[in-house]
């Protein structure tokens, strides 16, 4: 593969005798990873039912490598049990140590690989907001955290310096996976070369240091943020921690952990030797299995409030004033509250908001979001209709299936899975008939939610989302 002659130079210099390695990578093969959706089964509940030979991602615990498989095709796949995505790009997510209550923020996160995890280790508590400032990229993002079955999301499309106006001070956990020139991508997509022989370095280390710099006035005193590229060039790793560090005094590096073939950062690709840059943590590819990062975890210490802290003064200020989400006058329907009732989930009602006859069930403790472009805001949870609630596809993968009393599981191998799937009616077999009632059914893979059908006589008109379809 052709390299360009100014990045061949810095990777000689940057690497040493340790280049000739780095380029014999480009003639191997790509490494493919699938991580398993923990909110819907534990990774040994996976690997019980798993079709696939898999080998675990060291630095990610439900993480996998596979091969020669066509994981996107699978019921499972469309079951929301896992999503796939390169095994470097693991670290991230995997490495922020999120608690559960914690508001998360996940401010470039189309198409929604790290956001996915962050719900997972959220265990539908707390709040997780995914932005992405590109609505086309953020309607993927949408659908993938809907297929997870996340429901305590904002999703929004804007600029960080948009979301840092609504959101001071507010945030336990903050993940940077930052626009770059993708250096790491070079081995996957060779058209990349050329983006950064256009573009440099020097376009995404600007946009990386605006990021940062709304990141940090969103983040809470004892909070933490995560920062990654999957490129290489010092400017956008080291340096740009560098700039973050700079922002505030309160803001200190965290050790993160070792693995096989992983190397240190490296203070002399930096501008102030600052030694502390050895907790940052690279993947070359010619290292690990994977096409290689930059992962980076800052923490921002908690003031003594004698201190004259802004940060302190400005928090509590944050949270005796900060106006909550302001609910629609819109009322639920008698329809809808019935269907709501009548699932095991304990919905609290009082958090249901009614908005142009949708019903959106929303996270706890959500300020005021009016004046942001908001893609979805909590669970879509159906639609009004007249005389009738329609439940929505969101729903069906947010669900378990013991918390919808008319349920159908399918074994994986019957038909009727991909038939439903391709938006196809499907039947009720005879010894099935006498479980099953007229109405919305929850139609499930191996006791996995797919999506809504509706019954009537044994006949199951198919609900499953037109735009989510096997094709």
């Amino acid at each position: 593969m052709k390299l360009p002659i100014d990045y061949e130079n810095r990777m000689k210099e940057m690497l040493g005798p340790d280049y000739e390695n780095y380029l014999a990578s480009f003639e191997l093969p790509s490494f493919q990873g699938l991580r398993v959706n923990t909110m819907k089964i534990s990774v040994d509940g996976f690997m019980k039912i798993s079709p696939f030979e898999l080998e675990n991602v060291e630095w990610c615990p439900n993480g996998f490598y596979y091969e020669s498989i066509k994981p996107s095709k699978h019921p499972y796949y469309f079951a929301g049990l896992y999503y796939l995505q390169e095994p470097s790009a693991m670290t991230t997510a995997s490495l922020l140590p999120i608690e559960e209550g914690d508001r998360v923020l996940d401010i470039c996160a189309a198409p929604g690989g790290k956001s996915t995890e962050l719900a997972a280790k959220l265990k539908g508590t707390g709040l997780l907001v995914s932005n992405d400032i590109s609505n086309s990229r953020a309607k993927a993002l949408l659908k993938n955290l809907e297929l997870f079955g996340a429901g305590n999301t904002l999703i929004t499309s804007v600029a960080p310096n948009e979301l840092s106006k609504h959101f001071p001070y507010f945030f336990d956990k903050i993940l940077i996976d930052a626009p770059c020139s993708g250096e790491g991508m070079f081995r996957k997509q060779s058209n990349m070369t050329t983006a950064w022989e256009n573009n440099g370095v020097e376009l995404f280390v600007g946009l990386q240091r605006s990021i940062l710099k709304e990141a940090v006035t969103m983040l809470k005193p004892g909070g933490k943020i995560i920062y990654s590229t999957c490129t290489f060039s010092p400017e956008e790793n080291e340096q740009s921690i560098e700039y973050l560090l700079s922002l505030d005094d309160s803001l200190t590096l965290v050790e993160l952990p070792m693995f096989d073939g992983w190397d240190k950062g490296h203070p002399e690709w930096g501008n102030t030797g600052n030694h502390e840059l050895t907790k940052c943590r690279r993947l070359w590819p010619h290292r690990v299995k994977g096409e290689g990062h930059f992962v980076a975890m800052i923490e921002k210490k908690v003031c003594d409030n004698n201190s004259g802290s802004e940060y302190t003064d400005a928090n509590d200020k944050m949270y005796a004033s900060g106006a909550p989400y302001q609910f629609s006058k819109d009322k639920l329907s008698s329809e809808a509250e019935e269907f709501i009732k009548g699932m095991a989930y304990p919905f609290d009602l009082k958090r249901m908001d009614v908005l142009k006859d949708k019903v959106y069930y929303i996270p706890e403790s959500l300020p005021d979001v009016k004046g942001l472009r908001i893609l979805r805001c909590g669970l879509l949870m159906g639609e009004i209709k007249k005389n009738r609630f329609e439940p929505s596809q969101a729903l069906a993968m947010f669900l378990k299936k013991d918390e919808f009393s008319n349920a159908l599981s399918l074994n994986v191998d019957d038909d009727r899975v991909i038939r439903y799937l391709k938006g196809e009616t499907i039947e009720l077999k005879p010894d099935e008939a006498d479980n099953v009632k007229d109405g919305f059914v929850l139609i499930c893979v191996d006791d996995h939610p797919l999506g809504f059908g509706k019954n009537s006589k044994g006949v199951i008109k198919n609900k499953y989302l037109p735009g989510w379809r096997m094709m």
